[in-house]
């Protein structure tokens, strides 16, 4: 079994949403600079976990999303069954051919760990993973991380605006920013490339 970017996005996504939200609206792009997941695939994601009430969204100023009810009543299986991810280890993905359109030597295993893993992830909430300190240290972790990166590319392009035009720290300033922009664009392309390929 493999659980995919879609799947694993989702649980990150929506766990980001609990942490950071709580009953406030969160904008997709903080969540996006937090995890490194791009903002079209946010959205993609989203609208299938609003379609299954998970969240809900808010339009306008301070818009985002935020969860449509109790972070301790969505388990993480509700999440990935949201986003029409199959948690299935067999190879036949439950059709009972798996050997020339016949059940194979070994289809009541892979079909009974389907099952445990299904259980496993319908027992841990939301809520059950914000408690954990692990959990709560990474995401102070991130939070500070995107802050530090807001504030490098506010002051980049704060000194931007305030040099002469014409002086020569200007044209550095701007090639600063860009290369800062690309770098964390190019980051998030590899990060989402990478947990493509696991």
């Amino acid at each position: 079994m493999r659980l995919t970017t879609k799947g694993r996005y989702a649980v990150t996504a929506m766990l980001d949403l609990t942490v950071h939200g709580g009953t406030k609206t969160t904008s997709l792009a903080s969540v996006s600079r937090r995890q490194s997941i791009s903002l079209s695939y946010l959205e993609q994601l989203f609208s299938r976990l609003r379609q299954a009430g998970l969240v809900t969204s808010v339009r306008g100023p301070g818009g985002g999303y935020r969860l449509n009810r109790a972070s301790s009543e969505i388990a993480i299986a509700d999440i990935v069954g949201a986003v029409n991810e199959s948690i299935d280890t067999t190879h036949c993905k439950g059709k009972s051919d798996c050997q020339q359109g016949e059940v194979c030597l070994t289809h009541a295993l892979w079909d009974e760990l389907s099952g445990e893993i299904q259980r496993f992830l319908s027992r841990i909430s939301l809520a059950d993973l914000v408690a954990r300190k692990d959990i709560q240290a990474i995401s102070e972790r991130q939070a500070l991380r995107a802050l530090v990166l807001m504030d490098s590319d506010s002051s980049s392009h704060g000194a931007q605006d305030q040099a002469p035009e014409g002086q020569a720290g200007s044209d550095s300033t701007m090639h600063d920013a860009t290369s800062q922009h690309e770098n964390s664009q190019q980051k998030i392309l590899q990060d989402n490339l990478q947990a493509s390929a696991c």
